[in-house]
This record gives structure tokens, C-alpha cells and sequence, in this order.
């Protein structure tokens, strides 16, 4: 089975609107004029938060920002992707560009032409099936969470103490749109987790190198020769960043089920310490995250149901 590279398959409404529209026909245009080796036919797969994803012949895909940001996080990606590429554990891969596109064609922003994987994505199938890709992904969250170069890319959004996020979490949770959309929201059990994240001491370490957005939309999966789901790519480095390893220590709520976040726990505690305050913040990412979505978009879409299985998990632990 062939499955997108970007959370929100077939739905481009479960995500923000759009700043430039792009369709199969640019894509074929810009790809013809800019790169014709690579030409062949074009397939809209997915409508993620910041980029389109296209199906080009049946080995590339094209990476297209459809959002402004979109085309800082391609650049990023253009640039440090293939350093983090090589040091992501054996046999989970990345889609590190192939060859770069320039604006062209009326299209005003960067954009990338990367493998097309086949398998599944993580966000399609239910949180139980995910567990057993949970041991390969401590594994990915600790062979990244390295020093990162002082010329790494910034992100005021991912990485940075808990406290710079404190005013909007606080807002969200206050409002009362979480619980207007997910009734089954404790907001008041929420903004204890929040405090408890934030009374946490805050990483005192050197910057690591942080993903940014280990959710399930960019985990793809593939069975293995029992069945079961293993991790076969991690996808999307649009916010990759460095800072508090704690952002990428979220992923367990935001991707699994208890079971694969007592997985995921004690595979990343052997590999290496970690104490409470880290998994408390940890907690606090994945509450971040999730309210951020629910707020933006809703629980109705294939993103939105992430954001909501995020502040479900928070509320289980």
C-alpha cells in the first residue's frame, strides 16, 4: 500500500488555509522546466499543515509549501536533512532531497524533489498498532538528540523553554474552545499538567538537536515479516531545530497508547539518563502540541485527531 509522506491525507481542509494554491498541472510545469530527467506523471497525495505533497512517476515525490513558512522549513530541510539523514538508526530512512526546485512558473517558493516511500502512515492506523515501532523510535529521538551546531536553525515555536510558551498554552487552556470541541477535555486537569511541566527545572545542557514534530502524520510504517508495524521513515525536518531534547521526548503521547509509551520510556532510559523534569516536560511538549491543534483545526480530521489523542494520553498518565 502507497501512503502519503505528509499528515492529512485526501483532506486539504484539515489544515490552514492556503497562501498559494498548487496542483498536479504547476508541479508538472515547474518539474518539466526546471529538472526534465525527472519528469513523469503527477498525483496529488496530501495537504499537510505547511506543504503539499505530490506523487512524480513512481520513485520521487515533490515537496511543496502551500504556506509562507513553508518555504523557510523546505530551505532548512534542503540544508541540514542529509547531515541528520546519517545519523538516523539503521533502516529507518529519511527523504532527503534529491534535486531542488526554484521558484518559477508563477510559484514563488523553494520546493524538493525527494524518494517516494512505500508503506503506511502512522496517523492512519490506530495508536495500538503503532507500539511496535516505539523501541525504533527511542532510538531515532536519541541518536539525534546530539549537540547541534551553533549555526543550527532556529524555531521560536519548538526547543525553547517551556516558559516562552506559557502564555499561549495558558490562554488555549482558559478558553474554553478545547472543551467546546473535545468535551471530554479536563481543562482544569490539563493546566496542572501545564504547571507541573513548568515547575519542572529546565534543560540546563547544551542545545540538542530536536525534530520538531515527531507525530504521527510523519512516522511512516511497514510491515514486518510477522506483521507487525515497524518503523520504516521518519518524515517532514521542516522544524528541526535545536534546544530542550524534552520536544522530541513528547512523541510517546502524541503517537501511542500506554503500552508504547512504557516502550518508548524505557528504551529511550537505557540508551540514555534522563530524570522526571525531562519527562515532565516532555508531558508539557505533548500538551503544547496537542492543544495547539485542537485549537486551530478541530478533532475532525486525520491532524486534528492527533491533537486530540495528545491531550487524551496527557490526561491517561
Amino acid at each position: 500500500m502507497s501512503r502519503s509522506h505528509e499528515v492529512g491525507v485526501a483532506m486539504p481542509t484539515d489544515a490552514p488555509d492556503a497562501d498559494v494554491e498548487v496542483d498536479a498541472a504547476l508541479v508538472a510545469r515547474l518539474v518539466t522546466a526546471q529538472h526534465p530527467a525527472f519528469a513523469g506523471a503527477v498525483e496529488l497525495v496530501a495537504n499537510g499543515w505547511d506543504n503539499a505533497i505530490f506523487r512524480l512517476g513512481e520513485r520521487h515525490a515533490v515537496r511543496m509549501p502551500r504556506r509562507a513558512i513553508g518555504d523557510r522549513l523546505v530551505r532548512s530541510e534542503q540544508r541540514w536533512l542529509p547531515v541528520m539523514a546519517a545519523a538516523l538508526p539503521d533502516g529507518v530512512r529519511a527523504p532527503v532531497p534529491v534535486v531542488v526546485g526554484e521558484p518559477g512558473e508563477g510559484y514563488p517558493y523553494r520546493w524538493s524533489i525527494t524518494p517516494w516511500f512505500e508503506g503506511v502512515v502512522a496517523a492512519s492506523v490506530d495508536p495500538p498498532e503503532r507500539s511496535g515501532a516505539a523501541l525504533a523510535l527511542a532510538d531515532v529521538v536519541v541518536a539525534m538528540g546530539r549537540p547541534a551546531p551553533s549555526d543550527a536553525p532556529e524555531n521560536p515555536f519548538r526547543g525553547v523553554p517551556l516558559a516562552e510558551r506559557d502564555e499561549v498554552v495558558a490562554e488555549r487552556l482558559a478558553s474554553g474552545r478545547l472543551e467546546a470541541v473535545l468535551p471530554a477535555t479536563d481543562a482544569a486537569a490539563l493546566a496542572t499538567v501545564w504547571r507541573d511541566a513548568l515547575d519542572a527545572p529546565p534543560w540546563a545542557g547544551p542545545p540538542l538537536w530536536v525534530h520538531g514534530d515527531l507525530h504521527p502524520g510523519n512516522l511512516l510504517l511497514e510491515a514486518d515479516p510477522a506483521g507487525e508495524l515497524r518503523l520504516a521513515a521518519v518524515l517532514d525536518f521542516g522544524d528541526l531545530t535545536s534546544g530542550d531534547p524534552a520536544t522530541d521526548l513528547a512523541t510517546p503521547w502524541l503517537t501511542f497508547d500506554g503500552r508504547g509509551r512504557a516502550a518508548f520510556r524505557a528504551r529511550v532510559a537505557s540508551l540514555r539518563p534522563t530524570d522526571a523534569s525531562d519527562w515532565a516536560r516532555a508531558r508539557g511538549w505533548a500538551l503544547a502540541v496537542g492543544s495547539a491543534i485542537v485549537d486551530t483545526i478541530g478533532v475532525e480530521g486525520p491532524i486534528g485527531r492527533i491533537g486530540a489523542h495528545a491531550l487524551e494520553q496527557v490526561l491517561a498518565d
